[in-house]
């Protein structure tokens, strides 16, 4: 975001010379510019421009080599000869060095004992490998002028220029002196992103003069007329998007004879630190400052490597350019490429336009003939490209907000009369300057709008002196006003975007506040807040740890292996993504739960049971309905808007990883299993009161030989392919059904996560989890009451059964059965057992299970209780050919 400083700022509007950034940042935020943080001096002391004098290599046990410098850091700093912590017959300073990238005679940045740089770091002498070190040499990253850095500074290859000698002020030269306000800028206020700007808002807040560096009046020279003689440009736009075509207007002047050598003037330099960015060579320096200063962004070009005409138009397929930071770009046909004509129109790309110039015809030290550009982009067409390469650059963050269109003539004189001025230059009288742009449209306004909406009395001068002072132009008698927006506030196009400049510029804090009236509503929560926050407390308090994550994904699909026909792959996507890696909609909880999972066992947590609540998108398939521009939509467009909204079904889901218990002697551990997440899915549909059916699923062209296939068509069970099952394991995954009518109505799957999906989340062994739909699951919650048996006071008896069964019957399918065969007798009935051996006949298994059974009003005899087992025992023979195992 921008960064204000008041001396800078000072230039263009009346600043009071008592003014501190503190204030300079309460006077902001009035009009809506938001205080970002106030940055402090960088430096504090003793900071110079020294010279190497000498540089003596030290090799260390470590394998390090650390240099020994002599620096002339000027006679009011040096000592003097033969004296001194390290007496030398030259008038210098000892300090150690641990970069390499400096030689005998370089200019660097010293900080001198009693300096204080970024982060508190105070300097002092102290003895190191075998010196004293008197000071230290600065890189750009330990003045807070970057990030990080490979080396010390050099300044010969840091500032343009002649270097200054040895003693000068460092945090005056690289102004690092000046406390500073970085600002907030939203989307709508793009004319903010300059200092003209900034001062123009400052004046609304403060009632000071503002005196406009845009005015022609304020220029050196006035800017000439187009003529023929200029830089010719054609503007080819043959793909324009939402219908505007992506240049509107292109303004080329010329500057010949430009010393290559000049240096950037002192306080430039300043200027262009404090707003963070780094002085480059005169050309460049001028062109950036212009733009931070006036907000229209400008590039430079060496008129020698520039073939004639000048040519804008979209990318071709399969085209590609090495953008000024030396990165290869493969071009997308949306992308608005500037290029010139060496081998026909057109033929070669010379930059990304409004993002970032090409490498073949940027300014270099031996550049001495500079064409200039200055245009107008479509913001959507610079949003983008920007967005597509990842090229967030300061002219893009400018042309995507908006850009003054009357910009480009007046900005390219302010950089001809800089170079001349600084450069030594002659401005050519070739003037090239296409002009498309359209006028601002007119709006009605009524007078009393702003009364109506902010709810505080405006009068006819308050109105008009406030729409005035932004600049637009007012017309019109009565109650409705013509209102003619600035150009640089092509946010302002409808009756509220004006009442918000009246209620701003009378001062936010200068609304009176009312207390809303809180009325008592009868109503509670709705069922289905209801039923989500049920589910919720249920499964926290069974030791699960609840999370909200983002619900847009990107590769999410690939790595749970889903199938490139699944369903579950047609995600919506996002017309503009938050993130450009995660650009679709989830279609289940499980695409975004298992990236938090991974991003939790990734910083050391390595057992974990995870749920979330969220809804999911499930498209139709359907074109999405146009969108209006800017005019308010009509109903009908509304209403298809709304017909057009895929379905968003609530949907609950878990991950278990690792161990259910943390280490201790006290706790017994184990690892979860698929187990875990079946129990943790039937505790979701017992909360809500819906029996959940559990069974293994059955495969496509593996249906089991005691499975009647017509009797799953009945019951409305489907028959699912491997792939389906994704990301689970197929053979260790549970299909999750519920009861709807006489069919059967699959809501989920639990069960342990295929070994391709937890290698891709790097997940632990075994890994599981489970996703049910909330919503189906709440659409039969209320269906038919519950049925509450009475709890009966006699003793329960209990009877012990196995049977011998094939290998592919679950002991889910036995368990249902034995519990509608057993009757009213039958109270509950558990799997206790499982026994394979090799006295069993090969494919057959041995389940056990326990049959517990009570009367209501007496206590059972044991013939009773043998009917119930008998009567189990006969149907599991007849359904499922099972033997009675006795022994």
């Amino acid at each position: 975001m921008p960064y204000v400083s008041l001396e800078w700022l000072g230039a263009h509007v009346d600043v009071p010379a008592d003014a501190t950034v503190a204030e300079l940042a309460a006077d902001l935020v009035k009009v809506g510019l938001e205080e970002e943080r106030i940055v402090p001096p960088a430096v504090q002391g003793p900071l110079v421009v020294g010279k190497v004098l000498t540089l003596d290599p030290k090799a260390q046990s470590n394998g390090k080599v650390i240099n020994y410098c002599r620096v002339d850091v000027g006679e009011q700093f040096n000592d003097a000869p033969g004296t001194g912590a390290e007496p030398s017959e030259l008038p210098s300073r000892g300090i150690i060095c641990g970069a390499h990238n400096f030689k005998v005679g370089d200019h660097v940045v010293v900080s001198l004992p009693g300096a204080v740089l970024p982060g508190d770091f105070a300097i002092a002498a102290r003895k190191t490998y075998g010196h004293v070190s008197d000071g230290m040499i600065c890189s750009e990253a330990e003045l807070g002028l970057a990030d990080s850095a490979e080396g010390i500074i050099v300044l010969e290859e840091f500032l343009p220029g002649e270097v200054p000698a040895p003693g000068t002020d460092a945090i005056k030269l690289l102004g690092l002196g000046e406390e500073t306000l970085e600002i907030n800028i939203t989307p709508d206020r793009g004319y903010c992103f300059s200092m003209r700007g900034v001062a123009r808002e400052y004046s609304h807040s403060t009632g000071v003069q503002f005196h406009d560096p845009a005015l022609v009046g304020n220029l050196v020279k006035e800017v000439p007329a187009a003529n023929a003689e200029g830089f010719p440009v054609l503007i080819k736009d043959d793909a324009p998007i939402r219908g505007h075509i992506g240049c509107d207007r292109f303004v080329t002047r010329i500057v010949r004879s430009v010393n290559p050598a000049a240096p950037t003037p002192d306080w430039m330099v300043r200027r262009i630190v404090a707003a963070g960015m780094r002085p480059i060579s005169l050309t460049v320096d001028i062109t950036n400052y212009v733009m931070l200063d006036l907000g229209q962004p400008l590039h430079a070009y060496d008129l020698a490597q520039v073939s004639a005409p000048i040519v804008v138009r979209r990318a071709k397929a399969g085209e590609s350019l090495v953008t000024l930071d030396e990165a290869k770009r493969e071009l997308h046909v949306e992308d608005l490429l500037i290029t010139d004509s060496p081998d026909g129109e057109g033929s070669r790309a010379l930059g990304l336009a409004g993002v970032m110039g090409g490498a073949s015809s940027e300014v270099t030290d031996k550049t001495t003939d500079v064409l200039i550009e200055a245009a107008h982009f479509d913001p959507i067409t610079i949003a983008r490209a920007a967005r597509r390469h990842h090229l967030p650059s300061e002219a893009s963050k400018r042309f995507e907000r908006g850009v003054d269109p009357q910009l480009p003539a007046v900005a390219a004189q302010r950089v001809v009369d800089l170079l001349v001025e600084y450069g030594g230059g002659i401005a050519g009288p070739e003037v090239f300057d296409e002009d498309n742009t359209v006028a601002m449209p007119s709006l009605e306004f009524q007078v009393d709008a702003a009364t109506k909406l902010i709810g505080v009395e405006y009068s006819r001068d308050d109105v008009v002196s406030a729409l005035t002072k932004i600049g637009c132009e007012v017309s019109g008698e009565g109650d409705v006003l013509t209102v003619v927006p600035p150009t640089w506030r092509p946010d302002l196009v409808g009756s509220a975007h004006l009442v918000e400049e009246i209620a701003r510029l009378g001062g936010y804090d200068e609304l009176p506040s009312v207390v809303p009236q809180a009325r008592i509503s009868e109503a509670g929560l709705s069922d289905s807040v209801a039923l989500r926050r049920q589910v919720a407390q249920a499964l926290a308090a069974s030791g699960h740890t609840q999370v909200i994550s983002y619900p847009f994904i990107g590769q999410s699909h690939d790595l749970q292996g889903f199938a490139e026909d699944d369903p579950r792959r047609q995600a919506l996507a996002l017309a503009n993504p938050i993130a450009n890696d995660a650009p679709r909609l989830r279609t289940s909880i499980l695409d975004t739960l298992l990236t938090v999972a991974q991003r939790n066992i990734a910083r050391g947590n390595s057992s974990l049971s995870l749920y979330e609540l969220g809804m999911v998108t499930r498209p139709a398939g359907t074109p999405a309905a146009v969108m209006p521009e800017v005019q308010t939509p009509s109903v009908e467009q509304v209403a298809a808007i709304r017909s057009q909204v895929p379905a968003q079904p609530w949907h609950v889901g878990g991950v278990l990883a690792g161990s259910t218990a943390p280490e201790g002697v006290l706790v017994d551990r184990r690892s979860y299993d698929w187990a875990d997440a079946i129990e943790s899915a039937q505790l979701v549909a017992s909360t809500i009161g819906v029996e959940l059916l559990v069974a293994q699923p059955i495969l496509e062209g593996e249906v089991p030989a005691h499975i009647n296939p017509r009797a799953l068509q009945g019951q409305g069970i489907e028959v699912v392919t491997r792939d389906s099952l994704a990301p689970f394991h197929p053979g260790r995954v549970a299909q999750l059904r519920i009861k709807v009518g006489k069919k059967q109505q699959t809501v989920g799957y639990a069960g342990e996560l295929h070994p391709r999906v937890v290698d891709a989340f790097n997940l632990p062994r075994r890994a599981c989890a489970f996703e049910l739909d909330l919503q189906a699951l709440g659409q039969v919650t209320g269906l038919s009451p519950l049925q509450v048996s009475p709890i009966s006071t006699y003793p329960m008896g209990k009877e012990d059964i196995a049977v011998i069964v094939d290998e592919q019957i679950t002991a889910g399918e036995l368990l249902a059965d034995i519990m509608r065969t057993g009757g009213e007798l039958l109270e509950d009935a558990y799997l206790f057992d499982v026994y394979r051996s090799d006295q069993l006949p090969e494919g057959k298994k041995s389940l056990a299970f326990s049959l517990q059974t009570r009367g209501s009003d007496h206590t059972l005899t044991a013939e009773e209780q043998a009917t119930v087992r008998e009567r189990v025992l006969a149907s599991l023979a007849k359904r499922f050919g099972a033997e009675h195992r006795s022994a």
